[in-house]
């Protein structure tokens, strides 16, 4: 009995010594550096966990409190059990030496890798150095062709007239209660499947039949891969989803099978399209897909097998239809819930769409067109500042850093910039920051007017500024004038007035979509 006490009284003093250094050591490290780094609810050995799990239903609105009362709009991040160290920040200047004046020390790294290498693989949104900047500029000389852009709008005015519009006209002449964030899914999955691949899955196709089963079975499959690649980034221990990938058990194996179906989809459509390329049977209007142009843009590059160049096809694509699927009908989401809280900017939007005549179908209007709608821009930029797709962007340290405003960025640590707090933050915007405003945007001739990059980082800062920016203007222009000049959107929940906005109902994930759906009649006009 002696022997088992005082073999008990020995352990007890050794786990009472090692949580004592564990304090000691979070508590000496924290007081070097809080001074520039204000670190709000932190406590010692579990960080900012309390604060978060407390503000999870809010938290990027909580990170918006935090950031608004820092003097430097910039905070520092304490992990549970110390495990890793960061800062977050609003700050334009921080973001300029971030992601322009110090580019090379802050990289996606191993954060992004190890959450979405199997989703992403060595996609242009996963990786840094060579590969990145090899496919920067493969995917820059397309972007930035005249075909493509006409082609990506003729895309959206053909998808418009031949799936949305017949759908809305259907669900509005039965009066049925749609989920207009899960219609507007469907239809940028369909839109961006036809301008990454060329193929059409047709998920809002009113007729369609088991022939789009494959199609059908990878739009599910994407679905649940980016959801969990979401909740991966979410988990206060990471250990959790990493042990669960090694036992290959519950959401992991289903996010396997996921990756795998996905993985077969591609891989089918590249080899497709390789044997098109090579025989010369496709016409011109099918060569102007992505997946098309990439083949010929990568013919030069040197591969050691076939299976190679097919996986580097694959991982750029696939990139580019998460970058354009979901942000781009998150986007649209927000401004109509907005949009219905705010009847006086509905009805200058719809009259600047009334005063041109449309193209071919009613509320098709051409890419020339689309461009002369200032007061719709404006909208849709003001919309993207308070809700941005996604909310929160983060890099990996290389080297300890200082920043503009003095914050002390040791190597190794996660910097973090959150477009949705700046979109709050009365020091950038003024004291109707919370507000839609879309004239915010208009000069005093009504033309829209550009923000600085680095105060509006909505479609990233610097050599990563997106690619995709003017595509994606294109389809939230061509969607929104095509559903408002046909439609009222009556929102079950009132839309976004004005006392909502300081209080939205999203959810936690990588996207800012709406919680519950977004559930609304429409009424003809």
């Amino acid at each position: 009995m002696v022997d088992l006490s005082l073999a008990s009284l020995c352990l007890i003093t050794l786990i009472c010594c090692a949580l004592w250094v564990v304090f000691f050591q979070f508590h000496r490290y924290n007081t070097e550096h809080y001074a520039k780094n204000p670190s709000p609810e932190s406590y010692p050995v579990i960080g900012n966990l309390l604060g978060f799990l407390y503000n999870r239903h809010r938290f990027h609105d909580w990170v918006a409190d935090l950031l608004a009362t820092s003097p430097s709009l910039t905070i520092q991040v304490n992990s549970f059990l110390g495990l890793s160290h960061g800062i977050c920040t609003a700050d334009p200047a921080n973001i300029e030496h971030l992601l322009r004046s110090n580019f090379s020390n802050y990289v996606k790294g191993s954060r992004f890798q190890s959450v979405l290498n199997e989703l992403l693989g060595n996609g242009i949104f996963n990786v840094d150095g060579e590969i990145w900047l090899k496919q920067r500029k493969i995917a820059s000389h397309q972007f930035n062709t005249k075909s493509l852009k006409h082609f990506i709008s003729d895309t959206v005015q053909s998808q418009l007239s031949n799936r949305l519009i017949p759908y809305l006209y259907s669900a509005c002449e039965n009066g049925e209660l749609i989920d207009l964030q899960d219609v507007l899914s469907k239809f940028t999955f369909d839109n961006i499947c036809h301008i990454a691949f060329g193929v059409n899955p047709s998920s809002l196709d009113l007729r369609k039949n088991d022939i789009y089963s494959s199609c059908s079975s990878f739009v599910r499959a994407f679905d649940y891969a980016v959801n969990h690649s979401s909740s991966r980034f979410m988990l206060p221990l990471p250990l959790i989803w990493k042990i669960k990938r090694s036992l290959n058990i519950g959401s992991e194996r289903r996010f396997r099978e996921a990756v795998r179906i996905i993985n077969s989809f591609a891989m089918n459509i590249i080899k497709l399209k390789e044997k098109s390329c090579q025989i010369g049977d496709t016409n011109e209007q099918e060569s102007q897909d992505l997946l098309s142009r990439f083949i010929y843009s990568s013919s030069n590059l040197e591969f050691s097998e076939e299976d190679d160049k097919r996986k580097f096809l694959r991982d750029i694509v696939i990139s580019f239809m998460l970058a354009g699927k979901d942000s781009t009908s998150t986007a649209l989401t927000w401004f109509f819930w907005l949009i219905a809280g705010h009847s006086r900017c509905e009805r200058l939007i719809y009259n600047e769409l009334s005063g041109t005549s449309p193209d071919e179908s009613p509320g098709i209007f051409s890419y020339n067109k689309l461009k002369e709608f200032n007061y719709l821009h404006a909208a849709l930029t003001e919309s993207l500042r308070l809700f941005p797709p996604v909310p929160i962007n983060s890099r990996l340290t290389i080297s300890d850093d200082i920043l503009s405003s003095g914050t002390f960025v040791g190597k190794g640590w996660f910097a973090d910039y959150s477009s949705y707090a700046m979109g709050r933050m009365e020091r950038l915007w003024g004291a109707n920051c919370r507000e839609f405003q879309p004239e915010r945007w208009l000069d005093e001739n009504g033309v829209f007017q550009a923000s600085d990059q680095f105060k509006f980082p909505v479609f990233h800062c610097g050599p990563r500024l997106c690619l995709g920016k003017d595509m994606a203007y294109v389809q939230m222009k061509s969607v929104a004038a095509a559903i408002m000049y046909g439609y009222e959107v009556i929102a079950a929940d009132g839309g976004g007035r004005p006392e909502r906005i300081s209080n939205p109902p999203y959810t936690l994930s990588l996207l800012l979509k709406m919680k519950g759906g977004f559930p609304v009649r429409l009424r003809r006009r």
